[in-house]
């Protein structure tokens, strides 16, 4: 019985060790097919992971670069000399002059308009003009120069008139009218807005030699202009109308506040 059980567990060892091998091969195959399909699983979820990541980081660029573009400044159509002021001589209780030199740096042809914050007592010549490409004009605008209040110093007085310079791209040549801007006021593009800067005629300066200069040109500009043979330079539609009207209306005003001061006295 002894021998019996021993060879029962003998037999049963041999079986156990036998079936041993078979267990582990078939865990090992389970295993390894588990593993390699938890493999491919991984491979498969980064590479839906890379490609979601490849799709947030151009998403975003896209919508950055539209929000950059948007939030750019507009590309000047015209290149303004001086760029953003306007420089007057003061003398108070007389109409004095300043210019600014505007010229074309686009391809096609370009309007531009003048607009001020005092059409009483300002106006520009020409008040707008259409430029064919690197085409320049000298213009002159005409302003009164009110005296000084509360005992300022002259030359320290801040004037508050602003001038402001608008851009509108055409086609081709034709005759400058004010409701082009109207028309087409989504096109409109504002160049610059211009602060009054006063400077002393008695004291030498660069800006006032310069302005000198400008004013000079643009004289001899209006006067070619007026030649019937020899017209050039931007379209001017009514400018004579536009300042006789202006100088009618100063007239007024002036006299106006002749009649209120007499009436004060």
């Amino acid at each position: 019985m002894a021998v019996e059980s021993e060879k029962t567990g003998s037999d049963g060892k041999v079986w156990s060790f036998c079936s041993m091998p078979f267990w582990q091969t078939s865990h090992a195959a389970s295993s390894s097919s588990s593993s390699s399909s938890s493999m491919h699983n991984v491979h498969h979820h980064q590479s839906q992971i890379l490609q979601s990541i490849d799709r947030s980081t151009h998403q975003p660029s896209t919508t950055v670069s539209s929000v950059a573009k948007s939030l750019l400044p507009t590309r000047r159509r015209l290149r303004l000399d001086p760029p953003n002021k306007l420089y007057f001589p003061y003398e108070p209780g007389k109409q004095v002059r300043s210019a600014i030199a505007i010229k074309n740096t686009c391809k096609s042809h370009v309007a531009f308009k003048f607009q001020t914050t005092a059409p009483k007592s300002c106006y520009m010549r020409p008040p707008g003009g259409i430029l064919a490409p690197g085409e320049s004009i000298i213009a002159t605008v005409f302003k009164f120069v009110e005296p000084p209040e509360n005992n300022e110093k002259p030359i320290d007085q801040k004037s508050r008139v602003k001038f402001k310079i608008m851009s509108l791209k055409v086609k081709g040549e034709m005759d400058y009218v004010p409701e082009l801007f109207d028309e087409q006021r989504d096109h409109v593009a504002v160049e610059q807005i211009l602060r009054v800067v006063f400077l002393d005629p008695e004291r030498p300066s660069p800006a006032m030699d310069k302005l000198k200069r400008q004013l000079a040109e643009a004289e001899a500009a209006l006067e070619a202009r007026k030649k019937p043979l020899e017209e050039t330079g931007p379209r001017i539609a009514g400018e004579g109308l536009v300042i006789d009207e202006w100088k009618e209306r100063r007239e007024r005003y002036l006299a106006r506040q002749q009649v209120e001061v007499v009436d004060s006295v």
